[in-house]
């Protein structure tokens, strides 16, 4: 049980629902589905890793990700890539496209944090980046598996 307050846990509950929002918005119009996007961005910050990783990270099955990244492959914006000491292993890796996607998503989040951002007075953005980094902390702490990171 927690012992912060009721209204603060309420104001982060917003914060993770407006913040989803913000990731969610990012992708609208974009060519992919979350799932796929979630790949996409996996791959983007791990760079090239067999399906197996990924599914692990992403929390699938690994019948999952091949499907995943087969739509993703017929699309452009994924490539599999035989490893050369184990021709058995295929890994999966981002092309030119996917990239692009990956970055464009982000440029949007930027776009849309920056316009509300501008709108708080800079001390108020100073302490809630302190918060919001000291978060993250924690949440590293608490995870007993790094690549447990759920990329969106």
């Amino acid at each position: 049980m927690t012992t912060a307050p009721v209204d603060e846990l309420r104001a982060f509950e917003l914060a993770t629902r407006d913040l989803v929002g913000v990731a969610l918005r990012s992708l609208e119009d974009l060519e992919v589905s979350l799932p796929q996007f979630r790949l996409l961005a996996l791959l983007q910050e791990q760079g090239r890793s067999t399906s197996t990783h990924c599914a692990k990270v992403l929390g699938v099955a690994g019948s999952s990700v091949t499907r995943l990244a087969d739509r993703l492959h017929a699309s452009g914006h994924l490539a599999r890539v035989a490893d050369p000491s184990n021709r058995r292993i295929v890994a999966l890796e981002l092309t030119p496209q996917g990239r692009k996607l990956v970055q464009k998503a982000a440029a949007r989040r930027r776009r849309e944090l920056g316009q509300v951002l501008d709108q708080i007075h800079p001390e108020q953005r100073a302490i809630c980046a302190t918060v919001l980094a000291t978060l993250h902390e924690r949440f590293l702490d608490r995870s007993l598996e790094p690549s447990r990171r759920v990329p969106l």
